[in-house]
């Protein structure tokens, strides 16, 4: 029985299909009183628990106690997980637990990597990517001294749990020194803090799989669109061919973490054409869609690969570049930004709303959509709801 966690991540769709399509039996875990389109799935049913940015003592005991019953069954035990907040949570489940639990993720030192940027930043300087000057900041007057702009504020952890509840890092974009001002008092020192300078670009991706012998399995992407050109995750995204210096020090990368299993490295490539590492992913992501649409299976090769180290894929697709893959909410919220516009003075090169719109509105007989299958219409209808009530409502996301 594999367990994903939670329901609520944006991957959480094409990482169930994944699974199934593989053979295997699914369960999710989800946060109790939060909508997800994967509750409308026909192949998985959720286990509500209470959401760790509540309480996340209840949310480990609950999980602990839907697995036991599980363990009685005498069933082989996987926990997927799909945000940063389950890769903390399941952590504690399999520190805690006296079931017989395979992690299909980051444990230990892995787990350290894939949860703080400081350290992802360090390793990225040692293995030769382009990293932007970094500096971390604890408190408010340390900040405050700050005065070159534009920057960008980035809390050093993913997620950290401070008082028995889990808390997921924040960004902002600085513009001026009223622009930081305003930053100041949101942070309020609520964890370390990093400061890098806020460059244009566009978002790149490259992704893999690593035995711990070598990296197999290499595709990438552009983003062709942010739902939010202020900054998100995108709203489309184009495959495209990994080159193979990219590869390689990815690979650099790879290899000194000794990481094993499915990742991602964000990157930005600037308006000179040079490319920046961003930050690094140890669990399933977003666009995950684009992935499948190749043939890269990367969430149910990560199951197979925890259950047996040994195991390697028979078949390796070969990346196809100038897919097209769109999330169909995210689109339609992004001129919806667009005419909002930009909330800092640092975002000077804003679209146009008729050209964002005509753009959104062109697709293409070749274009791919997130969470669409035919026997499961339901997870698309309602991811497109969602998204679109919670942006426009302002609903609480908490994944």
């Amino acid at each position: 029985m594999i367990f994903l966690g939670f329901g609520e991540a944006l991957a959480a769709p094409e990482v169930l299909w994944s699974l199934v399509d593989a053979g295997f039996k699914v369960r999710a875990f989800a946060r109790k009183g939060v909508a997800s389109s994967l509750r409308h799935s026909r192949y998985v049913e959720a286990n509500d628990v209470t959401p760790p940015e509540d309480d996340s003592h209840a949310t480990i005991h609950e999980i602990a106690r839907v697995i036991e019953t599980y363990r009685s069954q005498r069933k082989l035990l996987v926990l997927l997980p799909l945000d940063d907040s389950a890769v903390s949570i399941f952590s504690e489940v399999i520190n805690h637990s006296a079931a017989s639990i395979i992690l299909a993720g980051p444990l230990g030192r892995q787990m350290a990597l894939a949860l703080d940027k400081r350290l992802q930043i360090d390793l990225a300087t040692r293995t030769g990517w382009n990293v932007f000057p970094t500096r971390v900041v604890t408190k408010n007057n340390e900040l405050l001294k700050f005065d070159e702009f534009p920057v960008v504020l980035k809390s050093a952890e993913a997620v950290r749990n401070a008082n028995g509840a889990v808390r997921k890092g924040r960004n902002w974009i600085c513009g001026d020194r009223k622009e930081l001002e305003a930053a100041v008092k949101l942070w309020n020192e609520n964890g370390p803090l990093l400061i890098q300078p806020y460059i244009v670009g566009v978002g790149e991706g490259i992704f893999g799989f690593s035995t711990g012998e070598g990296v197999i399995a290499w595709s990438a992407h552009r983003r062709v669109r942010m739902m939010n050109p202020h900054g998100s995750g995108s709203s489309a995204c184009v495959s495209q061919a990994p080159a193979p210096e990219l590869t390689r020090t990815a690979e650099a990368f790879i290899r000194e973490a000794k990481w094993t299993g499915l990742f991602m490295i964000e990157l930005l490539r600037d308006q000179s054409g040079k490319l920046w590492f961003m930050e690094f992913n140890g669990r399933t992501w977003g666009s995950i869609a684009l992935a499948r649409r190749q043939g890269f299976e990367y969430p149910a090769w990560n199951v197979r690969f925890a259950i047996n180290p040994r195991w390697r894929p028979t078949e390796l697709p070969s990346p196809q570049a100038g897919i097209v893959c769109r999330n169909v909410g995210r689109e339609l919220m992004h001129p919806l930004f667009v005419l909002k516009g930009p909330k800092s003075k640092a975002l000077t090169r804003w679209p146009g709303f008729w050209k964002s719109l005509f753009e959104v509105g062109r697709i293409n007989f070749r274009d791919r959509f997130y969470n669409w299958r035919a026997d499961d219409l339901g997870v698309f209808f309602s991811d497109a709801f969602y998204t679109l009530r919670g942006n426009i409502f302002k609903k609480r996301n908490r994944a």
